[in-house]
């Protein structure tokens, strides 16, 4: 999803930049936070937010009586580029810490990862890219920043709650934005309907991500 996501980034000529990368221990990607911009990013993306799920045979790691079709979610989270949103300083806690890679190791010799906490609100971002802890600090500000704004746009904290639920949900079935089924090669917006075949294909050729996102 995240390399589908980057490569449609390219194909609309948007700039894809990567905030935060956290691999899982087994493989894949556990979490990540990027910035996209450039001509109508929101208007393509902004469907998107909600639970994907994957259905698929693992390749490697398990038994043959474990080799059965495996479902797994990915929640994702789409937010607009906020506006200037003012922070004073004293509300703010910044830590650093050593950058940590698959499996927990660390990656980093030095405290160049840094997580900043709004204690108003207790929101907090990360961010541990590079090895440059000013640079790290720069875009955890920035996420913060954005999801600062996210909060700011409801009136009230159930309105917010209920904004980000839209997207979050529970993570059940009925919640599903679309199904990746590797098993039958098969694409399936559960929004509209609309079925594709050949994940592959809907993968690496970028207009039919499109075609998706229109559905």
């Amino acid at each position: 999803m995240f390399d589908m996501y980057q490569g449609f980034a390219s194909y609309k000529s948007w700039d894809f930049e990567v905030y935060n990368y956290a691999p899982a221990e087994y493989g894949g990607l556990h979490h990540a936070a990027v910035r996209i911009t450039g001509d109508n990013v929101y208007r393509n993306l902004k469907h998107e937010g909600g639970t994907h799920r994957v259905q698929r045979i693992p390749e490697v790691g398990l038994s043959s009586r474990m080799q059965r079709i495996h479902t797994g979610t990915m929640t994702v989270i789409i937010l607009p580029q906020p506006f200037d949103v003012h922070i004073d300083p004293k509300d703010l806690r910044i830590d650093t810490f050593r950058s940590r890679g698959a499996g927990g190791q660390s990656v980093n010799t030095t405290d160049s990862a840094v997580r900043i906490v709004h204690l108003p609100t207790g929101i907090t971002s990360e961010c541990q890219q590079t090895r440059s802890q000013l640079q790290n600090r720069d875009t955890a500000m920035r996420v913060l920043k954005a999801r600062l704004y996210q909060s700011m746009m409801g009136r009230d904290t159930e309105r917010r709650q209920s904004a980000r639920k839209q997207q979050v949900g529970t993570r059940s079935q009925s919640e599903r934005i679309r199904t990746y089924n590797f098993s039958q090669d098969r694409v399936t917006d559960h929004r509209t309907g609309y079925v594709t075949r050949d994940i592959k294909v809907t993968y690496t050729k970028y207009h039919y991500v499109q075609i998706l996102l229109k559905s």
